[in-house]
């Protein structure tokens, strides 16, 4: 899984003359700072013929510049109140498509700071863009080749340290695996191979992994993972998989994460059939697990001090068959809840509960744990608040401030989320209708136009899972943030074509890891 190599270059006109690169991209709100003086001939003679310099995406002709090749993108307004850092981001992702489809391989990338905090991982928020706009299909590069695809093999980045060189490089190899494994079609990710992907990706890192493929284990451990799985178990290559990953520090542990991944390999619907067209693009509905993955590669190069992590990923692909689950059944999760199914294409949460379960268990014996659950689940989501992820936390974290941080991180690194509140009328939303059941999966409408169709599913989290023992004023409480990334999961929201995003996993390793450091 190669990526562009991240370079360091100092800010001096030394590095215009550096022959291992060969363009120059200007990310810029002021081509008449002082900063660009050793510009400033070219620009001006350039803005003379092309009055698009400094105003849209352009690119010069300059024997000033490493390569020849110049090329100015505008930023834009930074300074108004809607402003964020995605605009660097933005421009950074048009410049270096621009660079390639130019022939240059090896572009230097010259970012205009600005003083407002809010922009100050510009520089680092530009690199993960550019790579983002770079990134190539796993089954084009397969058969095509990543050099053809992704001939632009590394970048250098003005005004970085080598640590910060080290962090970006960990990063990205953590969103690419996200890309790969979430953009990936049902065959060549299908939850076997979803699996073996993840063990390749993690062979010979700090990073232990364990795949779980036994039928009579799953259906014991994971019993409603297993119901959604059902009708797909006459063929075997579609058989599921639990992956778990784990990662332990060399030395004291003083905080624990537990993330459970919603790796649908492929949504059918099942019994409740997606129709009209609706069913394109489900590939992608294991968007969650393939972040959840994603974030333990960032943490497997990273290697932080006294971070304890453990994930569980439930792959699985929910087909429509003779033996497809339906409407009306009533499954006992692993926490041994009674749930009645309303919909069978609310099966992400199903899965999920049995992965919380088993980490709930867990986390009450560790250091300071908190749960997260990552996942494409609904379709309100994306309608409640469009391409950002939803944040859903229950009272621990919100007394913590999790989603709060988390939230803030988003915002610095381009990667922004929204807060949805857990009310009591999510959780009267579940309750048992009859004595049949304890809990009630959903109802039997689409997410998108139903109340609170995005929050309510939390609370289905919290109870289906155990994690209803874990509150605020329990004996023992426990921190827990559903993240839903229906909205948020490809650029453009464009869930047949569109580039996967990695979202949420840089918020996550921004919250978790540290404050990022002021300029």
């Amino acid at each position: 899984m190669s990526y562009p190599t991240l370079f360091t270059a100092e800010l001096s006109p030394a590095s215009l003359h550096d022959e291992r690169w060969d363009a120059l991209i200007v990310l810029a709100y002021d081509l008449q700072a002082d900063e660009f003086s050793p510009l400033a001939n070219s620009i001006t003679t350039a803005q003379q013929c092309d009055h698009r310099i400094g105003q849209h995406l352009a690119s010069v002709a300059c024997a000033d510049v490493p390569g020849g090749r110049l090329i100015i993108a505008p930023v834009g307004s930074l300074e108004r109140d809607y402003d964020d850092v995605r605009s660097y981001a933005d421009a950074a992702k048009s410049a270096v498509l621009l660079a390639k489809d130019m022939g240059a391989k090896a572009p230097l990338v010259w970012v205009q700071l600005h003083a407002n905090e809010l922009y100050q991982c510009a520089v680092e928020v530009s690199y993960l863009a550019m790579c983002q706009a770079l990134w190539q299909p796993l089954e084009g590069r397969e058969v095509v080749g990543e050099e053809k695809l992704e001939p632009i093999h590394s970048i250098a980045m003005m005004g970085l340290d080598e640590a910060q060189v080290e962090e970006l490089m960990a990063i990205e190899s953590g969103r690419r695996l996200t890309r790969d494994l979430a953009g990936t079609e049902p065959e060549r990710m299908s939850a076997l191979n979803f699996a073996a992907y993840c063990q390749q990706a993690f062979s010979g890192s700090p990073v232990q992994v364990e795949v779980v493929t036994d039928i009579d284990t799953l259906q014991q451990e994971y019993p409603m993972l297993m119901a959604v799985a059902r009708s797909s178990l006459a063929v075997p290559r579609h058989r599921p998989a639990v992956i778990r990953l784990s990662y332990t520090p060399s030395g004291a542990v003083a905080q624990s994460l537990f993330l459970a991944g919603k790796g649908l390999v492929y949504d059918t619907g099942g019994a409740d059939l997606k129709v009209g067209g609706s069913m394109a693009g489900m590939s992608r509905d294991k968007g969650g697990g393939a972040a959840v993955a994603g974030f333990m590669q960032s943490i497997a190069k990273l290697q932080p001090e006294g971070l304890k992590v453990v994930a569980e990923i439930g792959a699985v692909r929910n087909s429509i068959g003779s033996d497809a689950f339906v409407p009306d059944e009533i499954l006992t999760s692993h926490a041994g809840v009674r749930v009645r199914i309303g919909n069978t294409d609310a099966e992400g949460r199903l899965v999920l509960a049995d992965l919380l379960s088993h980490l709930r268990q867990q986390a009450t014996d560790e250091v300071a744990p908190q749960i997260f659950s990552v996942a494409t689940l609904t379709g309100h989501a994306a309608r409640s608040v469009g391409p950002y992820t939803a944040l859903v936390e229950n009272g621990p974290a919100r007394a913590l401030g999790l989603a709060l941080r988390m939230q803030q991180c988003g915002d610095i690194w381009g990667d922004p989320c929204e807060i949805s509140r857990s009310r009591r009328e999510d959780y009267q939303f579940i309750q048992a209708k009859s004595s049949a059941e304890d809990v009630l999966s959903c109802n039997n409408a689409a997410s998108s136009v139903t109340v609170r169709g995005h929050q309510f599913p939390m609370a289905f989290l919290v109870e289906a899972s155990g994690l209803v023992e874990h509150g605020q004023y329990a004996m023992k409480p426990i921190p827990y943030v559903h993240l839903d990334i229906a909205g948020s999961g490809v650029d453009g929201g464009d869930w047949i074509h569109g580039k996967p995003s990695a979202a949420p996993l840089m918020t996550m390793l921004a919250s978790v890891l540290s404050e990022p450091a002021a300029r």
